[in-house]
């Protein structure tokens, strides 16, 4: 999958050299995983059970896991670590959006044995939407430096909104494309189980099924504006942005599944997340002092200290997430018994 050492990464320099079949193969790969997934999971529609999917979360992250030392392994070391840094605020930032998900999942009353597939092919398309994305995002950052001030200030802004609305009740409303489509074409009011459309008396009906597929994708599209310059804080190297993106959003529907309401105990994963945006916003505007010349080169974030950081802020905010709701759960139960 991966190409010569010497074809792939020039050892005295931090480029990333990856030749158009390397990025076939892997576009192959990653395909042939997705249709893994479409032709065990979903050739007979059925509800999800916690094993099955915690079985597939753990072939994910394996495959994101070996991915990862084959970076290593053909390119460089740094590489390696640019990769799971990226992977691994991906994911994090792609847990923060399951509540999203589930939000969107109970407005539009999708049968559970459906589930699957809605975000399968909903991420699918966010996947390729994302590929756009990141081609764009790698072609400004090439061309012009003053982008990592622009992405920088974004990512401070977002983390400040972060801790604003931290406290608010998340409600799904439904996006522009959404209320279009509602608006174009004509949408049955029930499920005909799987099926997109469905043709009654002689007219072609979109069901609900194509429109939360279009509502899952869009609000995914919607996070890659956070998740695009936060990564391309960490790497500007495309092919690691895309391949952490795709190994994160491949994993995240399994993911739906297994931690399911436990995302409601993560009450602090939104603080941290804010934290982390906010580090790598400070990240990339240093970065972009020091192209141009403004700051000395002793001032300056390693791969491993990103890593290092992020890995940190993500376990005391899990730490302190299921801290606070034991403490809370065990209150819960001293004032029932008290009335009782």
């Amino acid at each position: 999958m991966f190409a010569d050492p010497a074809l792939l990464a020039q050892a005295s320099t931090d480029e990333l050299d990856v030749p158009w079949w390397v990025w076939l193969a892997t576009l192959g790969g990653l395909a042939a995983l997705l249709l893994l997934d479409l032709v065990i999971v979903d050739r007979k529609p059925h509800e999800v059970t916690t094993g099955e999917a915690a079985r597939w979360v753990t072939f994910y992250i394996a495959c994101a896991i070996l991915f990862g030392l084959g970076v290593w392994w053909f390119g460089d070391a740094h590489l390696a670590v640019e990769y799971f840094t990226g992977y691994i605020t991906e994911y994090s930032l792609s847990v923060d959006n399951l509540f999203i998900f589930m939000v969107i999942m109970a407005s539009f009353a999708v049968p559970s044995i459906h589930q699957h597939r809605v975000l399968l092919i909903g991420i699918l398309l966010a996947l390729v939407m994302r590929g756009v994305f990141i081609a764009v995002g790698a072609a400004l950052i090439n061309q012009f430096v003053w982008v990592f001030f622009v992405f920088g200030a974004f990512l401070l802004w977002t983390a400040g909104s972060m801790l604003r609305k931290k406290d608010e009740d998340e409600e799904y409303r439904e996006n522009v494309l959404v209320r279009w489509v509602r608006k174009v074409f004509p949408v049955t009011e029930d499920y005909h189980g799987a099926k997109s459309t469905v043709k009654i008396d002689g007219r072609r009906y979109l069901t609900p099924m194509l429109v939360v597929i279009i509502a899952i994708g869009s609000a995914d599209l919607l996070f890659a504006v956070d998740s695009i310059p936060a990564i391309f804080g960490i790497t500007q190297e495309p092919f690691l942005v895309f391949t952490a993106n795709a190994f994160a959003l491949m994993g995240l529907r399994q993911l739906y599944f297994l931690i399911g309401g436990l995302v409601d105990k993560l009450v602090y994963l939104s603080v941290g997340l804010a934290v982390i945006l906010g580090f790598i916003g400070l990240k990339l505007i240093l970065h972009a002092l020091h192209e141009y010349h403004v700051v000395p080169e002793w001032l300056d974030v390693s791969n491993w200290m990103s890593l290092g950081f992020i890995v940190l802020v993500l376990a005391v905010t899990t730490w302190a997430s299921l801290a606070k709701t034991r403490r809370d759960n065990t209150r819960q139960g001293q004032l029932r018994s008290e009335r009782s």
